[in-house]
């Protein structure tokens, strides 16, 4: 594992679940999707085309803030959009910094025009955090002559 791995590498590790939902859905069945699925957002897909993201703090932002109806607002209301999304390709140190820079916690995965997956801001930090390990391991053993 290196930070110059791809995401493709972060994806087949990960379950290829992606969740998402319309943008007429109600933010309140958005909200309770996220809760049953144990996520922090849901990509919004219109005919099969990814046109935007929401997330927790859409939700806490856009409604609970502005004192609005879960119940009466659309996620295309609050959704985000455009949305920041990478392919395939990218790798993790690019992501990394896309994430740091825009200070999102999610980033889907778009691969000609199909989203194939989404990353997080954990997937990433752990493939990170995994990576040092291994090379400060590869490190060890070399200077206790294992290598």
């Amino acid at each position: 594992m290196e930070i110059h791995d791809t995401v493709r590498d972060i994806l087949q590790r990960k379950n290829g679940t992606v969740w998402s939902v319309g943008p007429n859905t109600t933010v309140y069945q958005a909200i309770e999707m996220m809760a049953d699925k144990r996520i922090g957002s849901l990509l919004v897909v219109d005919e099969g085309k990814l046109v935007g993201i929401l997330s927790e703090r859409d939700y806490a932002r856009k409604v609970i803030l502005k004192g609005r109806s879960s119940k009466d607002t659309a996620v295309h209301e609050i959704m985000t959009s455009p949305v920041i999304f990478v392919n395939p390709g990218y790798s993790v140190d690019e992501c990394m910094k896309i994430i740091t820079d825009n200070r999102i916690r999610h980033l889907p995965v778009v691969d000609d025009g199909k989203v194939v997956g989404v990353v997080s801001i954990g997937d990433v930090v752990n493939w990170i955090i995994s990576a040092q390990k291994h090379a400060i391991q590869q490190l060890q053993n070399y200077v206790t002559g294992k290598y």
